[in-house]
């Protein structure tokens, strides 16, 4: 038998500019993780210095099976430094944090020029390390995220959508790169790409056949987001916090679509509903937007204490938002103390990420799966950083996160 060389540079199909994300009518036949288009990234704002980055478009699916294109970038290492190994380069699938649900926003698409910019630029040492590792990295927008419409916006912490996202990836990074990628893949993520990771590597079994999950890394997971808005709903003054509200709203439509927001929010709440379309996270967080409104005067009526069937819906969505999940591989969390956007702990009723630790291991001690807890009391952020604890905790830990992934790569 005649072996073939790796794939390293596909065909480029995909049409230049923004164009790339408006999927064609018709997508082409085929199951989640194909290839609809695949071009060289023209992005420098999202590209990774470290290595060689494609934009791609895959098949995919929302959580009723319905399909769907989703964009990412597949960024390869140096050839130079890292010829293609035997089996191909182990792969990691990141999973981004909050920036919002508009399309301009994801990840692969921001061109340095909106309020997520500094959010989605901050990961991208870590990720340009684990190129320097010799992996590969593929980096999912999520579903509806940079590809979007009015009628079909970003399920935000909908925790199967965000699997699939992350999932289909390492499978079009497999079929895109045909022999470059090897068998082996880990799950990386941050703050809503935390729970994301965690939600993947639940879903990651029945997903991907034909690559091994290795391991699951979750730095400061969102966890417990319903006690977290119904205590919101009850404070008589604004914050910036609240322009979660519309997000956490949004993706509960997408496992709930006959939730009407009209009937969730109040009116004056409901008037700032169509922001989430073109503003990032932090620019909802603006007076002129949801951090503006007072918590108490973003619902209709006496919610949470009296909700509609709307709002008990919502309810019913943002419970299961909460990663305690089974996963049969090694899971690692990282959480700083001193975070205040993902908390360690919070008092009662609320729960933080000690909390979430306890409960995913009472949930997969049937597996013989113990979190690997990494808690920071103490972290220094840099001056210059200007995101803050929930954003350095990233650096803080990449040395330990990246020892814990490679030791995982070569034991699996």
């Amino acid at each position: 038998m005649t072996e073939t060389s790796p794939v390293i540079d596909p065909e480029e199909n995909g049409p230049a500019g923004d164009a790339f994300y408006t999927p064609p009518s018709q997508l082409p036949d085929g199951v989640p993780g194909d290839p609809v288009w695949v071009r060289k990234l023209d992005n420098p704002a999202a590209e990774l210095g470290a290595g060689e980055n494609w934009l791609v478009l895959y098949r995919s699916q929302d959580v009723r099976g319905k399909e769907v294109a989703t964009s990412g970038i597949i960024a390869l290492p140096d050839r130079d430094v890292h010829p293609v190994p035997d089996g191909g380069y182990p792969l990691v699938s990141w999973a981004h944090g909050t920036v919002g649900v508009a399309n301009v926003v994801a990840p692969s698409r921001d061109r340095g020029d909106t309020g997520a910019s500094p959010m989605n630029a901050y990961p991208n040492d870590l990720l340009n390390s684990f190129l320097v590792q010799g992996w590969a990295v593929a980096m999912t927008d999520y579903e509806a995220l940079g590809t979007g419409t009015p009628d079909h916006i970003h399920p935000y912490l909908l925790g199967a959508s965000e699997a699939n996202g992350v999932l289909d990836i390492v499978l079009a990074a497999r079929r895109i790169f045909t022999g470059a990628i090897g068998e082996k893949y880990a799950i990386v993520g941050h703050s809503q790409g935390g729970q994301a990771a965690l939600f993947a590597g639940h879903h990651a079994p029945e997903r991907v056949t034909e690559a091994s999950l290795v391991g699951v890394a979750a730095i400061a997971p969102s966890n417990h987001s319903l006690p977290l808005v119904q205590a919101g709903a009850e404070e008589d003054k604004t914050g910036d916090g609240f322009a979660f509200t519309p997000l956490f709203l949004a993706g509960a439509i997408g496992g709930d679509p006959d939730i009407n927001p009209a009937e969730v929010l109040s009116d004056e709440a409901y008037e700032l509903w169509p922001h989430i379309l073109d503003r990032s996270r932090a620019d909802l967080s603006n007076e002129d937007s949801w951090g503006g409104i007072k918590g108490n005067a973003q619902f209709r009526g006496t919610y949470p204490k009296d909700p509609n069937p709307h709002q008990q819906r919502f309810d019913d969505q943002l419970a299961k938002m909460n990663p305690d999940v089974e996963i049969r591989v090694p899971v690692r969390i990282t959480q700083a103390a001193a975070d205040l956007r993902v908390f360690a702990v919070l008092p009662p009723p609320l729960k933080g990420t000690d909390v979430l630790v306890e409960e995913l291991n009472e949930t997969n001690k049937k597996h013989g799966i113990e979190v690997e807890y990494q808690r920071y009391g103490a972290l220094q952020v840099p001056p210059r950083d200007s995101l803050g604890v929930h954003f350095a905790t990233i650096n803080h830990d990449a040395a330990k996160l990246t020892t814990w992934v490679q030791h995982l790569f070569d034991n699996a």
